[in-house]
């Protein structure tokens, strides 16, 4: 018997469907107010829905009927709206205003916030505490956050469980591409991590086949790309540097990077003391053999493609001058003896 219901009911929804979809006044009901493109901003509050909003649409002149708007609405099924300013146009229709509603696609009041070349995880946290409504620790716990990062392993080819490792100071540090980046006020944490990542996935697919044919994985080039990234003063410097870092890892000695004793103690410096670099920390490339444990800020694709494309040389040992401020020269040497020469000459002091 139940069976018989259940077949009857699907018989008398059917019809319903049948007798609606060639209705004649239901198909002029649905059909555009106008042939003409007039753009309407419509507002949707919090609590809004598609049948209380009815009225709204039809003092607006964006729909015919308020009775056939709802017939259609109860067959589409749409999702529920989000609050926010919609440009509906009166040469929508119905279908195409609920098609609209159903994106989500609302105007917003926006911001930018900037990630910078070199920029830590913590530095971009910090610029979005200012823009949006969550805090910097917000952000940051977010980001480290076992499931979010599960999410994003799933999601993004280059992610990894590489970030999974417990060493890591931040998961994600180093994976959020510098660029400016154009938000909703309102978005939420994942949206905007979403957008950054995006844009790293931009950047990277167009060097994937060079990337899966490194003998490097995504997380090392990235980790190599940051460390390029604070050493380089000038572009032309990033591939012979570069290859300096890499031509240390084939002979198997220590890479021994300030960039990574500074990201080690968490704190820049033109020179660092002798215990800042016996700092045991996994990042601190003076302490130990290989590359670090992760990335130590956001590198640029100038220092991502250095990596993948470095120079050819054989140069073991790089000095930047950054006490000339108008020269900007970097040396390299092959010896350490040259390389000492170098140091006495340009600094006036033993490296």
């Amino acid at each position: 018997m139940k069976k018989l219901v259940t077949i009857y009911k699907v018989a008398i929804f059917l019809i319903v469907l049948l007798i609606v979809g060639t209705c004649l006044p239901y198909r002029i009901g649905i059909s555009p107010v106008s042939k003409e493109s007039v753009p309407v901003e419509f507002d949707i509050a919090a609590g809004d829905t598609y049948m209380s909003i009815a009225p709204l649409l039809k003092e607006k002149g964006l729909i015919k009927s308020e009775l056939i708007y709802k017939v259609y609405v109860k067959l589409a099924n749409p999702l529920g709206l989000q609050k926010g300013t919609y440009i509906l146009d009166k040469n929508m229709g119905v279908e195409g205003i609920v098609a609209k509603l159903n994106s989500n696609d609302a105007v917003l009041d926006t911001t930018e916030f900037i990630v910078l070349e070199g920029h830590h995880i913590t530095d971009i946290a910090e610029s979005l505490s200012k823009v949006t409504k969550y805090s910097k620790n917000e952000w940051l716990t977010y980001w480290n956050n076992a499931d979010t990062i599960e999410n994003l392993i799933e999601k993004y080819w280059f992610l990894t469980d590489e970030i999974e490792n417990s060493n890591l100071r931040y998961n994600l540090e180093g994976y959020f591409f510098p660029a400016k980046y154009e938000i909703f006020k309102n978005a939420d944490m994942e949206d905007i991590t979403y957008k950054m990542l995006d844009k790293m996935d931009e950047v990277l697919s167009k060097y994937k086949d060079k990337i899966e044919a490194s003998e490097y994985s995504v997380h090392e080039i990235l980790t190599l790309a940051s460390i390029v990234e604070y050493e380089a003063i000038l572009d032309e410097d990033r591939p012979m540097i570069a290859r300096v870092f890499l031509n240390r890892l084939d002979e198997g000695y220590k890479l021994q990077s300030c960039a990574t004793v500074g990201y080690a103690i968490d704190e820049w410096k033109l020179s660092y003391l002798q215990e800042d670099l016996e700092t045991d920390s996994p990042y601190n490339t003076y302490y130990y053999y290989g590359l670090p444990v992760g990335p130590g800020g956001m590198a640029g694709e100038a220092s991502i493609k250095a990596v993948l494309y470095p120079d050819d040389n054989d140069y073991l040992y790089f000095l930047a001058d950054v006490y000339d401020e108008t020269n900007h020269k970097t040396y390299y040497s092959e010896t350490y003896y040259e390389h000492q020469q170098k140091c006495l000459r340009y600094l006036d002091r033993s490296c």
